[in-house]
């Protein structure tokens, strides 16, 4: 299929990050976009008024009506199988692809750069495009999340598929998601794998197979290009190539690696040591070690572009971060409030971990939304032990995104496995008002689920509490 002779893309699951952002590409590439979610939300709010047709029920009648062979189906595996309108798809013969297959196609013909990893990706990949873009480089970025620079999850460049365009100038930043195996579309031009800590056993069965398919991944960087990843991921991996460019936070054997971290003034100020020179003294504008340790591996990959190193200082501390990854929403002497999209046990431990030490002898209050019931259940010890680094765990009922309910898998179960004498287990409805209750100096709230609801009214809520203003007043 060629994508230029297509006149009407059609999403299902279109708001998702992901698949919003290609929403939005063929929007500005002049295509007729509608789409399906199950859910209203901010995102679809904003693909409407975008000019970009969303609704919320099963219809066939909704599908475009262009001739099938104009017509591109979009399809995530968070729409199940058995969804009415995919089968009427399906019967009727249109071409569906995954979005990861549709972004492989807009990506097949630029230098790009794919940053995977089971966390960290997303922060990454929006600094990388951030520093390309703070350098004067003309690229485009399909994000997992909304960068706060720039208010989207996709930045078009001047000529991405557009005529005249060539592969030498466009330079394409694209998160590539292991979920599905989806990133196995990519064929990159720099390669960047963040961590390979075991999630999507539902997909995957066991770690070996998942890290197999990294592996794979690792395998797809095209001739003359490299892959970047920390000591650690390449030897799981046993990736034996000349072609592997590390980085890491504090092996100062790595290739590209920090030193002399501190925080000064609640901002992390450090070194980066590259090959051949030292960058000293900057600053990140974004907090959390593991935040340190994402801007070497979008240092050492903008450098394999050979961007200049003011360039990246400057891009460095003017990065405002991602929504809902460490997003202030209070910020004040009395009172913190950071959101967090961290749903993975390591992504929580690095979340509250940052938080100690920002805020030492502050207390930190918790919000915990379990996303998805097979990995509450891979993870009920690790989950648990994450969650005892914080003064007070609050918990709200696992959010089941594409899931059926697992017998015996629950949020009650997994709050008894928290040893801590401050645990809660809040509905829905009862969270804003209960929360009230509690003397709160640092709150998180943290979840992949629809916890993002709840964000601004809480946010609200404590603003009033403890006479307070929010960031963005």
């Amino acid at each position: 299929m060629n994508l230029k002779n297509i006149h009407s893309v059609y999403f299902l699951g279109i708001g998702g990050i992901g698949m919003s952002a290609l929403a939005r590409y063929f929007r500005a590439m002049g295509k007729q976009v509608s789409g399906y979610d199950k859910t209203r939300t901010e995102l679809t709010d904003e693909l409407q008024r975008e000019g970009i047709d969303v609704h919320y029920e099963e219809d066939i009648s909704k599908i475009p009506q262009a001739p099938k062979e104009a017509t591109l189906i979009v399809w995530t595996p968070a729409v199940p199988v058995d969804h009415q309108e995919l089968a009427h798809l399906r019967a009727m013969e249109y071409t569906i692809k995954k979005r990861a297959e549709v972004l492989g196609m807009i990506t097949k013909e630029t230098r790009t750069i794919a940053i995977a990893g089971t966390h960290g990706k997303t922060t990454t990949s929006t600094l990388t495009a951030h520093l390309l873009r703070s350098a004067g480089l003309d690229c485009s970025a399909f994000l997992g999340g909304i960068s706060l620079n720039y208010s989207t999850n996709l930045l078009l460049g001047k000529k991405l598929g557009l005529p005249g365009g060539s592969a030498e100038e466009n330079i394409v930043v694209a998160e590539a998601d292991e979920y599905d195996r989806s990133f196995l579309w990519l064929q990159p031009t720099v390669e960047v794998i963040t961590s390979v800590d075991a999630d999507h056993l539902d997909i995957y069965g066991d770690k070996e197979k998942m890290h197999d398919t990294y592996r794979q991944f690792a395998a797809q960087v095209r001739s003359g290009g490299k892959l970047i990843t920390k000591p650690g991921v390449a030897e799981t991996l046993n990736l034996q190539n000349d072609y592997t460019v590390t980085y890491s936070l504090s092996d100062d054997s790595s290739m590209f690696h920090a030193r002399n971290v501190r925080v000064e003034e609640g901002v992390f100020v450090y070194d980066i040591v590259c090959p051949g020179e030292i960058l000293e003294n900057v600053k990140l504008g974004l907090p959390g070690r593991h935040n340190v340790e994402n801007s070497l591996a979008a240092v050492a990959a903008v450098k394999q572009l050979n961007v200049d190193s003011s360039a990246i200082r400057k891009g460095l501390e003017s990065f405002r971060g991602v929504k809902r990854r460490f997003e202030y929403r209070i910020r004040t002497p009395k009172l913190v409030y950071i959101d967090d999209y961290g749903h993975h046990p390591e992504e929580l431990r690095a979340c509250i971990g940052s938080v100690r030490e920002l805020y030492p002898g502050k207390k930190v209050t918790g919000i915990f939304q379990p996303h998805l019931y097979s990995r509450t259940r891979d993870f009920y010890e690790e989950f648990a032990r994450s969650l005892e680094l914080l003064d007070e765990v609050v918990l709200l009922d696992i959010y089941p995104a594409r899931e059926k309910p697992i017998p015996g898998v629950s949020s009650a179960a997994l709050l008894e496995k928290v040893r801590k004498e401050k645990k809660f287990l809040y509905g829905k409805e009862e969270l804003v008002a209960q929360l009230l209750k509690h003397e709160l100096e640092v709150v998180l709230t943290l979840g992949a689920g629809d916890i993002d609801t709840f964000v601004a009214p809480l946010e609200k809520a404590l603003s009033e509490k403890y006479s307070v203003k929010p960031v963005s007043a």
